[in-house]
């Protein structure tokens, strides 16, 4: 029976066909996307909670997992049942998590989860970075707000060329070996090895790859277009300007002191007295005031980092 739901995409990466379908399998998550190179294929759903969480966090879990079937194998002898995830996997969600994590809004809240099964696993295509691919796609057509669309590669060199996606028995031989994540715009992710290559090898490798993720993402929005859900609003919660000043006043000089201390434990001991005394100088019981000036802290020391490393040019550590 055909399936009018069904939308499938292909494009060709490198030497291969990448392909991207919907509407097959998972219909009851927000979006699920089967990611394709050879015979090596990839579920990746996505799903939220019905009502958003308390927190003052992104409350996102991603999980990868390679069960013994995706080879065509049942396991046997004493382990019956595979147990917990393995070095590869654990590697690979986190792989997935770091390009998506940033990209939601500011303020999303509810829990999600990115869930991407190896369904089939040939002896040439990795999946690690069709898993990438698969939950950017996940994410675009569902309603998950989600402020930017990613795509995953990997780019080796064999025989002084770029291979986009290389086989197993390419890496090998390859000199290179560099996982690249981004957006159409630019690149947001790099995970590398290489055996000796120059910087402007590098460079070319990094260009190689942003072109095969812009032609993946165009792929992606293509199948956003023809499948995608209507996003939901995210209204982030706003601190009033009077506020965050008040805090900053008072605490980014400490905050910045505690965290120039070179030995680590009595630089968090520091940093923690700096958010007590903080939160002592508040009114009692003002428990959303309270909230709002850690949520404040926190932004803080990330601008405290950035600014010693821009206009100072030196890590906290003194380095």
């Amino acid at each position: 029976m055909h399936n009018v739901n069904l939308q499938r995409r292909e494009i060709q990466v490198g030497s291969r066909t990448l392909s991207l379908e919907t509407g097959k399998l998972a219909k009851q998550a927000h979006g699920a996307v089967i990611v394709r190179s050879g015979d090596t294929m990839v579920l990746v759903a996505a799903s939220r909670a019905a009502s958003p969480r308390d927190v003052d966090f992104l409350p996102l879990t991603v999980d990868y997992r390679e069960y013994a079937y995706a080879s065509g194998r049942i396991p046997g002898g004493f382990f019956k049942r595979e147990g917990k995830a393995a070095e590869k996997e654990i590697l690979t969600s986190r792989l997935i998590d770091r390009p998506i994590r940033p990209l939601f809004p500011s303020g999303w809240r509810y829990e999600t989860q990115i869930i991407a099964l190896l369904m089939s696993a040939d002896t040439e295509n990795d999946a690690d970075v069709l898993a990438i691919t698969g939950a950017s796609a996940a994410l675009a057509i569902s309603e998950i707000p989600f402020e930017k669309t990613v795509a995953g590669v990997r780019v080796g060199m064999v025989n002084n060329e770029y291979v986009i996606n290389p086989t197993y028995s390419e890496r090998k031989q390859s000199t290179l070996d560099l996982i690249v994540a981004g957006t159409k715009d630019g690149i947001v992710m790099v995970e590398a090895g290489a055996r000796e290559v120059s910087e402007a090898q590098v460079v070319g490798a990094l260009e190689a790859a942003h072109a095969a993720i812009k032609k993946i993402v165009a792929a992606i929005e293509e199948l956003r277009g023809a499948a995608g859900k209507k996003k939901l609003a995210v209204s982030a919660k706003a601190i009033a300007p009077e506020f965050y000043q008040q805090v900053e006043k008072k605490a980014l000089g400490p905050l910045t002191e505690a965290m120039r201390i070179k030995q680590k434990l009595e630089s968090y001991g520091r940093v923690d007295a700096v958010l007590a005394d903080l939160l002592a100088s508040l009114p009692e019981g003002e428990d959303q005031q309270q909230k709002d000036a850690e949520h404040i802290f926190h932004e803080l020391q990330e601008k405290a980092m950035r600014d010693e490393a821009l206009e100072r040019g030196v890590r906290l550590d003194g380095r």
